[in-house]
């Protein structure tokens, strides 16, 4: 395992290119490039802002401003898609890059690195959207968005060892790439993003809770919306599950290259 991380470091460069040139390739024909990073995330928030608050005017109780279920979603959907579109990016990555794999000599490590980096920085260009949007809209965060870079890292360390598990299985199933947006698009609804979990009957809630992303989301929404700190107690446990799912994702990867290969 200290190989594997000692090597990727010699090709840190590589890793940083590749992520630019990931993201680059998205754009390369638009005449606004990069600025599409931020636009999207940008009309996805505000749709949210002006749809469900000027047209639903759901509000939520706890939150003095008329925008309040947009603030809720917006912090939800920031957790939401961080973890989902990581777990996505990691499903067909060894997939896509079969024929890189076959005909370059670098560490593998290298590909989980680059899909990791490559989500982060959308996320992060989410995250600045929807903060400029909360200000636009009254709302400023208290001193517990500081909390805000454990919550991202504790979804980073969690889509990863799920999605790199996935994605090694995927290459000797194919399979799994049928089934996993199907159980992401069920999971969503079992996660309180677009509602919230108080609603629920006390019975159902229970079973809801069972849901590690429950905590996760929670605790998005608290320290954005809420002004509250994180579940801690909920997120330690959440964290150490994530740390081992991912050494068990390396233990699977670094045994699998070799047959990946053949498989790809």
């Amino acid at each position: 395992m200290k190989n594997m991380f000692l090597a990727a470091w010699r090709y840190r460069n590589f890793i940083l290119s590749s992520i630019k040139n990931d993201l680059r390739l998205r754009f390369i024909r638009s005449k606004l490039g990069g600025l599409w990073m931020i636009i999207h995330p940008l009309a996805q928030v505000l749709i949210f802002a002006i749809i469900l608050s000027e047209v639903l005017s759901a509000k939520l109780p706890g939150i003095n401003n008329k925008y309040a279920y947009a603030l809720y979603l917006m912090a939800g959907t920031l957790g939401w898609t961080l973890f989902s579109e990581t777990i996505g990016k990691c499903l067909g990555l060894f997939i896509e890059s079969g024929n890189l794999m076959k005909k370059m000599a670098f560490p593998r490590i290298c590909l989980p690195l680059i899909a990791a980096g490559t989500t982060l920085v959308t996320n992060l260009l989410l995250l600045i959207a929807i903060s400029v949007v909360f200000a636009s809209l009254g709302h400023l965060p208290n001193a517990q968005v500081f909390w805000l870079p454990l919550l991202i890292l504790v979804t980073l360390l969690l889509s990863m060892g799920v999605g790199l598990i996935l994605g090694v299985l995927n290459v000797f199933m194919r399979d799994i790439g049928q089934v996993v947006p199907v159980v992401l698009q069920a999971l969503f609804w079992l996660t309180p993003v677009v509602y919230n979990i108080n609603i629920l009957p006390e019975a159902t809630q229970r079973w809801f809770r069972v849901n590690p992303l429950c905590s996760l989301i929670t605790s998005y929404q608290n320290v954005m919306v809420y002004g509250k700190p994180p579940l801690f107690g909920d997120l330690a446990v959440l964290a150490g599950v994530s740390i081992a799912l991912l050494l068990v994702a390396l233990m699977m990867f670094r045994r699998a290259s070799p047959e990946m290969v053949d498989a790809l």
